[in-house]
């Protein structure tokens, strides 16, 4: 089982390299698209609501809010007249003082009484609530985990109103004698899982009847009326602070104690900030404030659609979405095509502009998710960075494993020291060509077992490329019994022509020592051939997309050749062109004379090396045995 399993697995064709980006991208697109359009109300994905939260701060005023007018049954105000519960005649009177006194447009209660008190009170406060423009509240329950349900009072004013309604579970509402009343709306509200009330239920449904909000009921009561309704849960804008309400105490309106201009025109919301009271909430712009400030809130935001002053609607959603994929597919474009360091700064400033948009679309849209982007970024970060990085570290591997094939240890380790951006592109450089060979080979293996001829062209070779790599050069090619190197590239080395020349002294002297062991051993000497030119060449990975060679193209590399086949006609082993003689600077020559090279028309001066400057590589040689 096993066997087979392993032989089935072999089979198995490797994964198309497109296939992994194509991964990346797909759960990039998913991430954008799903924070958008499946995250529900109030789940906060990627602190969605933190993020909104700090822009509603950075975004509310404290300029007065002309159109309301909230009245607080404060701790000066109990101080004053009494503590609470207050009779319901004071109740009633600082109603009729609201409407007649000071000319408010509408009053609304953010009070529930369930449970009746002094009658006399009672019967006014009805008759108020049927007659006046009166808003009483009651409050829905939407635990659904309640042990029991709550039923207090009896709920009055259904509205015939369509939309998006919340089911409620419960009720508190006020005494049975007012339930004729026409004008009541809902205080109850659902806080998000942080605990935070950042929506009220607009509309809000009970066996059967729909019944609307507070500040909803209000407005169709008595400011004119809300022709469309948005949806609901209806996000609170936020827009003013506390500080931008105008705030009068209950104590001061039943005194007359306040300017009539003041209330005049004005819907006036009744409730309490008190401590002792307990209506207290956590809200974005702060962690407690009253219950009273979140229904004048979501009054303002209200009459901000009436009037038409709310922010324009913006597709948020589709401008988040949109966002998000070119994220994801700019980053998956620029980041095999960057560094790694460069493509964390891409994302960065993506990030950065999209907070930037996001902080100006977010009074714009209550819906969209003004994390998600981040989130697609973050995620890049997380899985495309660290995915491209290691395929750039694996195509440096790959990069270092083909120059040091090539090239000398200490220079592959000068070229990661260097910023020479791709090493292996074709650039022009001023290099040295040294071009070894073997005279005779064919004679001297025609006759050898095939493993014999093959190591002797090795320990040849190991002969040749010894001293190559110990100066420091690159190895651009083996040419059968020979190969072909040279100095001055990748790297730019000013002494490239000496270089070479040490090297071909000491391969000179590497072979003299190797003849030495095959004399002993009953062989024939060999003789190696060496030429040597210097001059601009254009060196640098050439060939087609499937093969390609690290090599270096010029007239000087062909006339290092054509020396190396001239020394066949010649005494000396190491043949000279006069573009090494000029760049070299310690080393001495001896003139040959001029000879017509062929493939040339001109004549060419030959030179070798002095033979104390050949002697002179034997210490050297000797510690470094063949």
């Amino acid at each position: 089982m096993t066997s087979s399993t392993t032989s089935w697995s072999r089979r198995l064709p490797p994964l198309p390299a497109w296939l992994p980006r194509a991964l990346i991208a797909a759960a990039g697109l998913m991430l954008a698209l799903g924070t958008q359009w499946l995250a529900p109300p109030g789940a906060s994905l990627f602190a969605d609501e933190w993020l909104r939260d700090r822009y509603l701060r950075w975004q509310s005023t404290d300029t007065p809010e002309p159109r309301v007018l909230v009245v607080d049954i404060d701790e000066a105000s109990m101080a004053e007249l009494g503590p609470w519960p207050w009779p319901r005649a004071r109740l009633a009177d600082l109603v009729e003082i609201l409407l007649t006194t000071y000319g408010a447009r509408g009053v609304a209660l953010d009070i529930v009484l369930p449970n009746p008190a002094d009658a006399d009170g009672d019967l006014r406060l009805g008759m108020l609530a049927r007659h006046a423009r009166l808003v009483l509240a009651q409050a829905f329950d939407y635990s659904q985990s309640r042990p029991y349900a709550l039923r207090e009072g009896r709920l009055s004013g259904a509205t015939a109103r369509a939309g998006d309604a919340t089911a409620a579970t419960g009720y508190i509402a006020n005494q049975a004698a007012w339930a004729g009343a026409p004008n009541v709306g809902n205080i109850g509200f659902i806080p998000d899982p942080d605990g935070a009330l950042r929506r009220l239920p607009l509309l809000t449904s009970y066996q059967g009847a729909r019944y609307p909000a507070l500040s909803l009921a209000l407005i169709d009561c008595c400011g004119g009326g809300l022709a469309t309704l948005p949806p609901s849960p209806q996000r609170i804008a936020y827009k003013r602070d506390w500080s931008a309400y105008t705030l009068v105490q209950a104590s001061d309106v039943l005194a007359q104690r306040i300017e009539p201009a003041s209330a005049a025109g004005r819907l006036v919301l009744v409730g309490s900030s008190s401590l002792g009271l307990s209506d207290r909430v956590a809200t974005p712009l702060a962690a407690n404030r009253p219950g009273l400030g979140v229904q004048a809130a979501m009054l303002s935001t209200l009459l901000d659609l009436q009037q038409g002053t709310a922010p324009a609607p913006w597709p948020g959603r589709w401008i988040g979405s949109l966002y998000g994929a070119a994220c994801v597919l700019l980053a998956l474009w620029a980041l095999p095509r960057v560094p790694a360091a460069l493509g964390v700064g891409v994302l960065a400033a993506l990030s950065a502009a999209w907070l930037a948009l996001a902080y100006a679309m977010s009074p714009h849209d209550p819906y969209f998710s003004t994390t998600g982007p981040l989130a697609c970024t973050l995620f890049l970060l997380a899985v495309a960075v660290p995915y491209h990085w290691q395929l750039t570290q694996r195509k440096s591997r790959h990069l270092l494993d083909t120059l040091r094939q090539y090239v000398a240890p200490e220079v592959v380790t000068e070229l990661l020291r260097s910023d020479i951006k791709d090493p292996l592109a074709p650039a022009q450089r001023e290099v040295t060509t040294l071009i070894a060979d073997m005279e005779g080979y064919t004679t001297h293996v025609e006759a050898l077992p095939v493993a014999a001829a093959a190591q002797l062209t090795r320990e040849f070779l190991e002969c040749l490329t010894g001293p190559v790599m110990a100066q420091g050069g690159t190895l651009d090619k083996y040419t059968g019994d020979g190969l072909v190197a040279f100095w001055g590239a990748p790297l730019p080395n000013p002494d490239h022509a000496d270089l070479a020349l040490d090297a071909a002294a000491d391969i000179v002297e590497r072979v003299r020592q190797y003849n030495r062991q095959r004399a002993r051993n009953g062989f024939a000497p060999l003789r190696v051939r060496i030429g040597i030119d210097s001059g601009t060449a254009f060196a640098g990975d050439f060939g087609t997309g499937s093969r390609s060679i690290y090599t270096a193209v010029g007239d000087s590399v062909n006339t290092a050749s054509r020396l190396e086949q001239a020394a066949r006609d010649l005494p000396h082993d190491i043949i000279i062109g006069a573009g090494t003689v000029a760049q070299a600077r310690r080393h001495r020559f001896l003139l040959l004379g001029e000879r017509v090279l062929r493939g040339k028309e001109k004549t060419t001066t030959l030179y070798t090396l002095e033979p104390a400057m050949t002697q002179a590589a034997l210490p050297a040689a000797e510690e470094q045995p063949a």
